[in-house]
């Protein structure tokens, strides 16, 4: 294809967020157990010496995970408890327990790590027909357990809203639901919703007495762990309300509401549950209208190329019908049947759709400008290493005005041409850091 399209120079500018951080993690972690299960206190569930106690860990890509869960092992451990690791994904890693254990590897996250075993079996037992009339399901691991403690990070989740959105509340119903129910809950959404599902189901199995706790983590926009908040079960849902409000003041954000074309240096499950965070690039899993950010307020991006998949997202290409331009390079890695059977689950084939491949990052950065308006400042260009890491960005250099008077960013390099070799690809200054 012969291009004719300039591709704009580019700036690099450094934003800057709210930034609380823990430093010492595993002191952290045992400062919130130890309020969470002191005897004597009101809120506390006693642990029985012996008991086998589970802990929840998902698949996405949370700072120190590792280090979190395997402190939280420790603190069982001292009192006497029989800890082990749930894989509390729903249906990611392929809703297979090697899978699923493959996903928490990348995370550093192993049975030789956390010193306990990992049981990822996918076997779940129904728990019957609650509120909205949703069937629950939870993991027979957790069923045959004595007890579990919900670790999860909460965020604004990618596909719906509410006072109560991605966290403690989800990793119950979805996590512990295995694929049995994420599936009954996703095909919910079209009539009582995603959140409203899983509510019902994560107060069954609360109801079934499983839960002892809930551990839940904050992240500051660098992705470092800003907060560890115990919650207990009496105060359960209402504590998870305020801690969302808490996390949306934290997240990162891209630093303007329109750009023309995000260039992304990958995707991926570790990154968000929709490969790209739907809450930094304003489109639905569910579908979008161009132009028309997925709630007021999110940013418009009319263009969206993503250069590769996270090799810590195991083939699952969930989220690639958000993207317009990719290369062969990222299309080789997916995993199709891996990336169809999570997109099903969530009831949104968009997410499995394959976007337009371009031989290199040279032409697809080319012909999605080509695909845009013309403006006098020249093309409106952002380029990131993904959704999850906002600190530093490299814009186009009609861009370079408004950065200079905007508070919190910081410009940190003169315009300058993108470098590609002599293939047309990339040479990526994110990986260089």
């Amino acid at each position: 294809m012969a291009l004719t399209q300039t591709i704009p120079r580019m700036f690099g500018a450094r934003q800057t967020f709210e930034r609380p951080r823990i430093e010492d993690i595993p002191a952290a972690v045992q400062a919130e157990l130890k309020w969470l299960f002191h005897p004597g206190s009101p809120h506390a569930r006693p642990l029985k010496q012996g008991a086998a106690i589970g802990i929840t860990v998902g698949s996405r890509g949370i700072s120190n995970i590792a280090a979190i869960a395997r402190a939280a092992v420790d603190f069982f451990k001292g009192r006497k408890v029989r800890p082990f690791i749930i894989p509390a994904m729903g249906s990611h890693g392929g809703a297979t327990p090697e899978g699923q254990k493959s996903l928490l590897a990348h995370y550093g996250v192993t049975e030789e790590t956390m010193g306990c075993p990992v049981r990822a079996e996918m076997a779940t037992r129904s728990l019957g027909r609650g509120r909205h009339d949703i069937e629950a399901f939870i993991a027979e691991v957790a069923w045959e357990s004595d007890g579990i403690l919900l670790l999860n990070r909460v965020k604004p989740h990618t596909d719906y809203k509410g006072a109560i959105e991605s966290g403690l509340t989800k990793i119950c119903a979805i996590g512990l639901g295995k694929l049995d129910g994420p599936r009954e809950y996703h095909r919910r959404i079209f009539d009582v919703g995603l959140g409203q599902a899983i509510r019902s189901a994560a107060e069954q199995i609360f109801a079934t007495g499983k839960i002892v706790g809930g551990l839940a983590i904050l992240e500051n926009g660098y992705h470092e762990t800003a907060r560890l908040v115990p919650v207990p079960v009496a105060a359960f849902f209402e504590t998870e309300e305020k801690l969302l409000v808490e996390a949306k003041g934290l997240m990162g954000s891209l630093p303007f509401s329109e750009f023309d074309l995000l260039i992304c240096d990958r995707m991926g499950k570790n990154i968000s549950g929709a490969g790209l965070d739907t809450n930094i690039i304003g489109r639905s899993v569910y579908g979008y209208t161009h132009g028309v950010p997925w709630i007021e307020g999110m940013p418009v991006l009319h263009r969206i190329f993503v250069r590769d998949l996270a090799d810590e997202s195991d083939g699952n290409g969930v989220g690639m019908g958000l993207v317009d331009f990719t290369t062969p390079r990222m299309l080789a890695k997916v995993d199709h049947a891996v990336t169809q059977l999570n997109a099903f689950t969530a009831c949104s084939p968009l997410g499995a759709r394959p976007p337009i491949v371009l031989p290199n990052d040279r032409e697809a950065i080319a012909t999605a400008l080509l695909t845009c308006r013309r403006r006098a400042e020249g093309p409106l260009v952002a380029y990131v290493r993904d959704t999850l890491e906002l600190e530093k960005v490299y814009l186009s250099e009609g861009l370079l005005p408004r950065a200079r008077a905007k508070n919190r960013l910081e410009v940190l390099t003169e315009p300058d041409a993108l470098g590609f070799d002599s293939g047309g690809w990339l040479a990526s200054p994110f990986q260089a850091e």
